[in-house]
């Protein structure tokens, strides 16, 4: 986003739409798969992915993954040329797919996604060591398996390295720009 100038992306990301679960207490949230797509609320981020597209700003959920609720509060995202949706999980759901232009997926070594789950859920979400470890083994890694890594064969794009495959990254920022040097002459 910072390549191409963020005032033209908008992003969501697709943790922002985790179900709200207010009849469960706490230590029933905590337990809940929250790697499982039926966790995400994506009929809703398609109808705000539809709404950007005819030109409606949204109001995106804030969740806060210490309590595990979605707050009060709400982002509100302008629509712009390029929309970004970001999660490990977009791609695992046909309908979410079908209303994406490009598909991107970023692949990245076992160890080094759960260092990166790892450090987040530690300073991030006020998380233990033992319970980050607890919740890698019984959903994130089975769900990765299931789930995410299988969703890579609908990807246009698959970026090895994490991100930082620089060739890549520098393709997909040169499309990003041909899109919205398009809309600027359409606009324009």
């Amino acid at each position: 986003m910072s390549a191409v100038g963020a005032e033209t992306v908008s992003l969501i990301q697709h943790d922002a739409y985790y179900r709200d679960l207010p009849h469960l207490d706490l230590e029933e949230r905590a337990i809940v798969n929250y790697d499982h797509p039926d966790s995400l609320e994506t009929e809703l981020l398609i109808e705000h992915i539809n709404r950007l597209r005819a030109g409606e700003a949204i109001e995106r959920p804030v969740y806060d993954f210490t309590i595990h609720r979605r707050t009060a509060e709400t982002v509100t995202v302008r629509p712009e040329p390029v929309v970004v949706i970001e999660g490990i999980l977009v791609l695992s759901e046909r309908a979410l797919r079908d209303v994406m232009d490009l598909r991107i997926y970023v692949d990245a070594d076992a160890d080094l996604r759960f260092m990166r789950r790892l450090q987040r859920d530690i300073v991030e979400r006020k998380r233990t060591l033992d319970s980050v470890i607890a919740q890698y083994q019984q959903t994130v890694r089975p769900m990765h398996l299931q789930f995410v890594e299988p969703s890579k064969r609908y990807a246009d794009i698959i970026v090895p390295n994490g991100g930082y495959n620089l060739g890549a990254v520098g393709t997909i920022t040169s499309m990003i720009r041909d899109v919205l040097s398009g809309a600027r002459t359409r606009s324009g």
